[in-house]
């Protein structure tokens, strides 16, 4: 199956599909973390047309995320230029779409998410409040619950590359969509 990984730069997620046999491709403005063969280092609304089966779009969560409240009042256009591209992102012409971000203004702007998850049921025993809203693709089945459950996100010191770290998606969770999804697919 062709796979697109919208909004991808560490290429965990795409990877995974591809251990599954899938053609899976990330795509980000950013250049891959790891190997840029099968990465289009782009507008990720460039190669949307193309022939994809399934996408699971990371759009950036800077302007829409409620851990940032306080800064809404001053970013109104941003929100909804970021808004825009969610809803471009969820009603693109393919026919199984996961759209990931945290708690965020999609919620009451655009709909609820059809789940919301947590790296500890996936084997990390870290919180990070994840939101999944999903078109014709079932809902995630824990894998692995752990304890010990810290919050290492919020923790997580300034610094420079700060964003780019909390964005990554945590592997237990892109094996669970590997597994899960990609058997979907068939």
């Amino acid at each position: 199956m062709n796979i697109l990984i919208a909004c991808e730069f560490s290429g965990i997620v795409r990877d995974t599909f591809i251990r599954k046999g899938h053609n899976a491709w990330s795509c980000d403005i950013l250049p891959c973390d790891r190997d840029n063969e099968k990465h289009y280092q782009c507008d990720v609304r460039q190669i949307l047309n193309l022939k994809w089966d399934l996408m699971i779009a990371h759009p950036p969560c800077t302007h829409l995320a409620v851990s940032g409240a306080r800064w809404f009042k001053n970013k109104q256009k941003e929100q909804e230029e970021a808004l825009e591209f969610v809803r471009l992102l969820l009603n693109c012409d393919i026919p199984k779409i996961a759209l990931e971000n945290p708690v965020s203004i999609i919620n009451t702007k655009i709909r609820k998410p059809d789940q919301i998850i947590q790296p500890w049921q996936f084997g990390h025993g870290e919180t990070k409040k994840t939101c999944l809203w999903l078109k014709n693709l079932p809902i995630l089945i824990p894998t692995k619950i752990v304890s010990g459950r810290e919050n290492r996100i919020w923790k997580m010191p300034p610094s420079k590359d700060r964003g780019k770290k909390r964005s990554i998606t945590y592997s237990g969770i892109a094996d669970a969509m590997g597994e899960q999804w990609g058997e979907y697919l068939y």
